[in-house]
């Protein structure tokens, strides 16, 4: 069993270059060297290209084997991620009376994760080229299922409906989650690792020399978005209030310590708890910030939530690779 100390230099050496990382960018925003937008051209660069060759290194070098035997990560993952937006934006919506963007908004920073950013340098770090596998079903889930959904929520609120019968609105709507779904599929970082799970279950692999040269570019995904993170963290005033200290709480703390004790009763391997408990610790991702900015919905309070979120996690993922044993 590692000891102590050991253990403790593993979730500093997992965690703290999270920080540091944003806290360059937040410097480097202070001195003006880089803008918000400069920062969208960073996370252009990140989605576009940086992590779908990350994503497409670390499927082709997981075993057969390995993939096969994800379904129950699969399952926890999306549990959490699907099942817990659609409770979170009822409870937001129709509990405590939110407009509809604000309740997806809400539950699409509460129910997810940063895995295609923080989960790189995190999860790659402890669990080596198998982190791809969780990985890619966060980011399919977010990407194929979260995001367009949430953006006829909030595009519900902000261009607003004309006089209609329910069954014409019910119409538009449909047409318009097809066309987000349209959307999402093109791409990259949803239609390359389908590709990739695709091609690992017939049997590819990655030759030596290839790998060399898509890492080049896909090994900058974790450090150029949380540095493009760092840089809207200082275009937005974050401040700490009743809402962003829930949203981290459960973030954090409640929705991993759910899929915990699920894996728990369920009496999941080792390794699919730890790939699940882990990816869902990860904080919110800084793609809610943009949406938040693009829609001007809840900007400050999800600005604080990546700050506040971030800032926290490296004690609650602590805690969680700990409780886990990653």
């Amino acid at each position: 069993m590692t000891s102590s100390p050991n253990l403790l230099l593993t979730i500093v050496e997992a965690i703290l270059p999270i920080l540091v990382t944003l806290g360059f960018g937040y410097f480097a925003a202070y001195r003006k060297d880089f803008d918000a937008q400069q920062a969208g051209v960073l996370t252009r660069l990140v989605m576009l290209y940086a992590l779908p060759l990350e994503l497409l290194v670390s499927i082709l070098s997981t075993p057969k084997a390995q993939v096969f035997s994800a379904g129950p990560v699969a399952a926890l993952i999306l549990l959490a991620m699907i099942g817990g937006y659609f409770i979170v934006f009822s409870i937001f919506r129709f509990a405590f009376k939110r407009r509809m963007s604000e309740a997806a908004m809400i539950a699409m920073t509460v129910t997810g994760p940063s895995v295609p950013f923080i989960g790189i340098p995190v999860l790659g770090q402890i669990f080596g080229a198998a982190s791809g596998v969780p990985i890619s079903i966060a980011a399919l889930a977010m990407n194929l299922i979260q995001l367009p959904i949430t953006l006829i929520m909030m595009g519900h609120d902000h261009e607003g409906r004309q006089a209609r019968s329910p069954s014409a609105e019910r119409r538009d709507e449909l047409k318009e989650l097809v066309g987000h779904l349209l959307h999402s599929c093109r791409e990259p970082v949803v239609w390359v690792p389908l590709m990739a799970l695709v091609l690992v279950s017939a049997g590819a692999f990655i030759p030596h020399f290839l790998k060399g040269s898509l890492q080049l570019l896909g090994r900058t995904t974790g450090g150029a978005a949380l540095f493009a993170s760092g840089v809207v963290l200082f275009t937005r005033q974050v401040r700490f209030s009743p809402l962003v200290g829930t949203i981290v709480v459960v973030r954090n703390i409640v929705i991993p310590g759910t899929i915990y004790i699920l894996a728990r009763l369920w009496h999941l391997p080792l390794q699919a708890l730890q790939e699940s408990v882990l990816t869902m610790a990860i904080p919110s991702a800084s793609i809610n910030v943009i949406l938040a900015m693009r829609y001007h919905v809840l900007e400050r309070e999800i600005a604080s939530v990546l700050f506040f979120g971030t800032l926290s996690s490296i004690a609650t993922m602590a805690f969680f690779i700990w409780l886990t044993g990653a």
